[in-house]
């Protein structure tokens, strides 16, 4: 059987059971389980990781529950700046834009960066120039309204303070999305995208467009995607950090998850989690939150679909 495997997440944070009523309980778990099957149908067809990390992540940026694209939070300009990132783990080619905005699909101008550039990494004007050279699809600012995330950013807005959407402070943030996958030629893949921190200033960039820090993909050990404290996971150069540790250190793609999320980043005082999948198909899904938005579904066909 050639394996296949795919991974999503939705953010990692205060996320308690007592203070999510039902209704938004099942939005968030219909989000989550349609992104997984694009994503994994997309395998299942014979799809490359990639393409398939690509289509679970636009599918998350489409819906404004999520903390990206559409649903994005608001900065402290009153605007929305996007973040993403896209790594194959075949040749190590990546492709990632950050402080982008009206961009429909930041993950989609990620993977053109990779492809279309000679470039990784392109950020604010100069991202959304290139987006309008490759016909990458925009869209007005209304679009990106929501009503949740506006009263969010009022709260606090002409004041010093951000919200991290996985902080202890409230329980009604949620944040970065991703996904990792694994396809029947043996690729692996990861791909996060964001909208930052409400009330961000200065123009702060995190850890999601960061190649080895939110997100990371090599052929010889696995694909991950974080979620978390930007800032600490940057320090951390948490993503690389697992995969480090797996070619380094011979550990199972549990025990690197297991050892970066529960120990080393605890200790620099980091918050939040991961997804991870290995060359085998075996995915890890780790947190140190109350909860993390997560769906996997493995090459046996195993589902799951969590948020506690």
């Amino acid at each position: 059987m050639k394996k296949i495997s795919l991974a999503i997440h939705g953010g990692a944070g205060t996320i308690l059971k007592s203070e999510m009523s039902d209704t938004m309980e099942k939005k968030y778990l219909a989000g989550l389980k349609d992104a997984l099957k694009q994503g994994y149908n997309h395998l299942k067809s014979g799809g490359s990781a990639i393409e398939a990390a690509q289509l679970a992540v636009c599918s998350l940026e489409d819906n404004s529950l999520f903390n990206a694209g559409k649903g994005s939070v608001f900065s402290s300009n009153g605007t929305h700046q996007m973040d993403a990132c896209i790594m194959e783990g075949e040749k190590l080619n990546a492709g990632a834009v950050c402080g982008v905005s009206g961009i429909k699909n930041p993950i989609t101008l990620a993977r053109l960066v990779m492809d279309k550039s000679e470039h990784v990494l392109l950020s604010s004007k100069g991202a959304e120039e290139f987006g309008k050279l490759m016909k990458c699809k925009t869209e007005p600012a209304d679009y990106f309204y929501d009503e949740f995330r506006f009263k969010q950013w009022d709260r606090i807005k002409g004041s010093d303070q951000f919200q991290l959407d996985h902080s202890s402070k409230k329980s009604d943030k949620f944040g970065t999305v991703g996904a990792v996958a694994l396809d029947s030629n043996g690729n692996l893949a990861a791909a996060t995208s964001t909208g930052g921190m409400t009330n961000k200033k200065y123009d702060r960039i995190g850890d999601s467009p960061i190649v080895g820090a939110g997100t990371y993909a090599n052929n010889k050990t696995c694909a991950v995607s974080c979620t978390g404290s930007g800032e600490y996971f940057i320090r951390g150069v948490v993503a690389y950090d697992v995969s480090c540790l797996m070619e380094m250190k011979n550990y199972s793609l549990q025990q690197a998850c297991e050892e970066v999320i529960q120990n080393r980043i605890k200790k620099i005082g980091g918050d939040g989690g991961l997804i991870a999948v290995d060359k085998k198909g075996n995915i890890s899904m780790p947190f140190n939150t109350e909860g993390m938005y997560r769906a996997s579904k493995d090459y046996l066909g195993n589902e799951n679909i969590e948020i506690y």
